[in-house]
């Protein structure tokens, strides 16, 4: 497998970072997250990216994408990182369109042709507890008539706090902790009996927790089969876990070029500190963290657009990976900065928040060894 992009891939990579540059630098972060917006980014950014097609790029072009494929979207989503851009494009465009890509043809046209065309928000209600587990559901779908009651809720729901549509993960037979028997719906974000309650994480991200009370929804909003949708999750969100590591390795780049600059002007003792051994030891291993991380992420990202038969693994192997390395990273970078490290006035305190919110979404470092063990025969 060749790790390098292509030309399109390239182009798209090239044209989100001057986008973030030019209109998302981390003093956009700061506006957002300073004026208190309760969608928790700029709406006219979101529709920005919308008419440069960002939306659309897993999209099949029958229902007006691009289909470039995951690593095209990954690739914008490293350029964002690095800003800290935000914006529902993940949780919409790469978690969101993933998941209705397997529902019925109607379903299809309708919500896709909106993401494309007018940026319909969507998000993924899965989660349940404290840690990730796909397979802890509890939220319950009864069959009536025509139609499906849900009922439980969800924590940790990555934009919930303003989709218009809900994808939710729901038990229609067995119990808690099987793979038979889970079952996706799409539902409205207004729909009757659902509560949502936003909740704005510490690096500014918004999230929700939500609950369902009797919330019925047609059985024509289905993805896929009935009590047949562990497959579907779990490629989904390898997916997804291929397309955060991105958007965590352009955070982690940035953080480690904001640190070495700062070693390059910061004087103490009559001289740059970037002269002092110790700390040239402890940046050199952060570049070789680096470098090792890039080969993860673009050889993860590549597999799923070339049909690779090693997705799951390599998915697990940049999400652990990457972790690691943006905790490494976030850690010594704000301990190079020494105490104005952790000062809002300087910009390095943001990536380290941003690490512990990314670090958890569909799984911490720790869930992704243990099941890059199981996938590989341990």
């Amino acid at each position: 497998m060749s790790l390098v992009l292509n030309e399109e891939q390239v182009f798209l990579k090239d044209s989100a970072k001057k986008f973030a540059s030019e209109k998302t630098p981390t003093t956009h972060f700061r506006e957002v997250r300073d004026s208190e917006i309760e969608n928790c980014y700029d709406d006219k950014v979101w529709q920005e990216m919308v008419s440069l097609g960002w939306t659309g790029i897993l999209v099949p072009e029958e229902f007006g994408g691009s289909n470039f494929g995951v690593a095209g979207i990954s690739s914008i989503l490293e350029e964002l990182g690095r800003t800290l851009t935000p914006s529902p494009l993940f949780s919409t465009a790469v978690v969101g369109v993933s998941l209705i890509k397997h529902a019925s043809d109607d379903v299809k046209k309708d919500i896709l042709s909106k993401v494309v065309q007018e940026g319909l928000r969507l998000c993924f209600a899965i989660e349940e507890s404290n840690h990730h587990d796909p397979l802890k559901i509890s939220c319950k779908a009864k069959k009536d008539g025509n139609d499906f009651i849900v009922s439980g809720e969800k924590s940790f729901v990555i934009d919930g706090g303003f989709a218009d549509k809900v994808i939710v993960a729901t038990r229609t037979s067995g119990k808690e902790g099987d793979k038979d028997g889970l079952s996706l719906f799409v539902l409205d974000a207004e729909a009757k009996g659902l509560a949502i309650t936003p909740t704005k994480m510490v690096d500014s991200r918004n999230a929700a927790n939500m609950k369902f009370d009797d919330v019925k929804v047609s059985s024509d909003m289905l993805i896929g089969k009935e009590g047949d949708a562990y497959e579907i999750i779990e490629s989904v969100l390898d997916i997804s876990r291929a397309a955060i590591s991105a958007e965590m390795l352009g955070s982690a780049l940035q953080a480690y070029e904001i640190t070495l600059d700062y070693l390059k002007e910061r004087e103490q003792f009559g001289e740059k500190i970037g002269s002092f051994q110790a700390l040239q030891h402890r940046a050199a291993i952060m570049f070789s963290e680096l470098e090792l991380c890039k080969s993860c992420v673009i050889e993860s990202i590549t597999s799923f657009d070339e049909g690779g038969n090693d997705s799951e693994r390599l998915a697990s192997l940049s999400k652990a990976k990457v972790g690691e390395v943006f905790h490494l990273i976030s850690n010594e970078s704000v301990q190079m900065h020494g105490g104005i490290g952790v000062t809002d006035e300087y910009d390095i305190g943001l990536y380290l928040k941003r690490a512990r919110v990314a670090e958890q979404i569909f799984g911490d470092s720790d869930f992704h060894k243990n099941r890059y063990a199981e996938l590989t025969g341990y």
